[in-house]
């Protein structure tokens, strides 16, 4: 096989996936118009991720989180079990 033929084999994935996320995003563009994307903090799993939020709220600062305040459910499990 030729090497260009496995190049575009292998990118051919890649540049459906962009093409199909650039045309959902340009269909809720023209319905919804321009739209806020931050980081958000889920306090209940301790991760954060990338969404769409209000344009009054701010997304999560990464400087101002302390992972010492993170209580992981896991965690305690374990200790409530040594306890016991």
């Amino acid at each position: 096989m030729e090497a260009r033929l496995i190049a575009v084999f292998i990118l051919t994935p890649f540049a459906l996936a962009f093409l199909y996320a650039g045309y959902h995003e340009l269909r809720r563009f023209k319905s919804e118009g321009r739209a806020n994307y931050g980081l958000v903090y889920d306090e209940e799993t301790g991760t954060t991720h990338v969404t769409g939020i209000d344009e009054n709220a701010d997304g999560f600062d990464p400087e101002d989180f302390d992972p010492n305040d993170y209580s992981d459910p896991d965690i305690k499990s374990d200790e409530e079990k040594a306890k016991a």
